[in-house]
């Protein structure tokens, strides 16, 4: 081909799921209810913490910029998706496509990084509960939070911007329901050796020490708590962590599975459903954890109820004005 040939995609084609129209709207039905419960239930936990002081605290913070970040991630993918679902031409911009892959790596790393995170704060809160205040001060959350954040975005310009340094000439329809980095390098005429390199050598240095740190402060949590004799103790101890371990599970478990292996064993139906889990369930998911499973949560829920305080803010808004 042609170097002419070779530049000239403006666009990108999102094959999506089917082409089937009732099915179609049977999918719209399922996802809209799945970002709906995403957006609601993410927006609902970030009130919570807001608005009850019992929750303002380190472990708090950090779940709810999680909440943040996961209502982003999945706005990054979920609006397209969903558009394109009830019309004929499911085009996106070179732009669109290079914006969408941006902004949905740099919050599933940040996603990642602030696992490790909230992993350290529980540590730090049951294996040195003495220092807890002084070691997870409000200026120590902050800048923890902000370099999660600009890490994410560094990475993300990273691998947005090497992937679409690439020529797309073989085709402009991407095998999938959003633009991620394997099915772009399919369509690619240009040499993706470097960038699959990049893309492994960067999820290992992402990933793994994000991993280690995971497994060195529950290493440390589990023993620690072992040493309590009170199995009430002990119980409550374990439940402060039960929702952020699953939280962990899902999100590595899916993620390494879908990046940590080579672009020949890509599988379409595999990959689809493996990224549907990542991108859309799990943050669909993550306020049902922390709501379902931490007793903190259900305590600020069931006063939020009982006491009505949106009414009670609203009412003294109303009323200083």
């Amino acid at each position: 081909m042609t170097e002419e040939n070779q530049t000239t995609v403006t666009e990108f084609l999102l094959l999506g799921f089917t082409s089937d129209p009732q099915l179609q709207f049977a999918l719209f039905v399922v996802f809209f209810l799945i970002y709906l419960t995403t957006l609601l239930g993410n927006i609902g936990i970030i009130l919570l913490i807001q608005l009850d002081p019992r929750l303002h605290t380190p472990m708090y913070f950090f779940l709810c910029n999680l909440s943040f970040v996961d209502v982003c991630c999945s706005s990054s993918i979920a609006p397209k998706m969903l558009v394109n679902f009830l019309s004929e031409e499911k085009n996106i911009s070179y732009l669109g496509c290079a914006a969408q892959l941006y902004f949905f790596l740099a919050f599933a790393c940040t996603d990642n990084f602030l696992l490790a995170v909230m992993a350290y704060d529980r540590y730090v809160a049951i294996c040195n509960p003495l220092l807890y205040p002084v070691v997870m001060t409000r200026k120590v959350c902050s800048q923890l939070a902000s370099t999660v954040y600009i890490a994410g975005f560094l990475y993300s310009l990273l691998q947005t911007g090497n992937t679409f340094r690439l020529s797309f000439c073989k085709s402009n329809v991407v095998s999938h329901f959003f633009c991620d980095i394997p099915p772009l390098l399919k369509l690619s005429c240009t040499d993706t050796y470097i960038n699959e390199m990049v893309l492994n050598v960067f999820a290992v240095l992402i990933s793994l020490p994000s991993l280690l740190v995971i497994l060195i402060s529950y290493s440390s949590i589990i023993a620690n708590v072992l040493k309590i004799r009170s199995a009430e103790g002990r119980r409550k101890a374990f439940s402060t962590c039960s929702s952020h371990f699953t939280s962990v599970t899902l999100f590595y478990g899916s993620a390494l599975f879908m990046y940590l292996r080579p672009s020949s064993s890509y599988s379409l139906k595999q990959d689809r459903f493996i990224s549907i889990f990542y991108t859309l369930v799990i943050p669909m998911l993550n306020p049902l954890i922390y709501s379902l499973r931490n007793q903190e949560v259900k305590a600020a829920l069931r006063k939020l109820s009982s006491e009505n305080v949106f009414s009670q803010r609203l009412n003294s808004f109303s009323w200083s004005h």
